[in-house]
């Protein structure tokens, strides 16, 4: 997937566990998991809003583009 999840390279910066950010922005711990683990197909706007409330960053510190070596446009 071209899309990787660094949740937890933000948690352990901020030295916060799972439980801590999925009780303090309203989701259930396993769906963090999910996320931490990029195994969701889509996130609420609201949720990610949330987490980079709390973990005082932008969108971009927790989503990142790669792009496949087959994925790149033809010229």
């Amino acid at each position: 997937m071209p899309v990787i999840v660094n949740l937890d390279v933000m948690l352990a910066r901020r030295k916060m566990r799972s439980k801590q950010l999925a009780e303090r922005i309203g989701i259930t711990e396993q769906n963090v998991s999910l996320l931490k683990s990029g195994k969701v197909k889509g996130i609420r706007f609201d949720t990610l809003a949330r987490i980079c409330a709390v973990l005082d960053c932008q969108p971009g510190d927790i989503l990142e583009f790669r792009a496949a070596p087959d994925d790149e446009p033809s010229p």
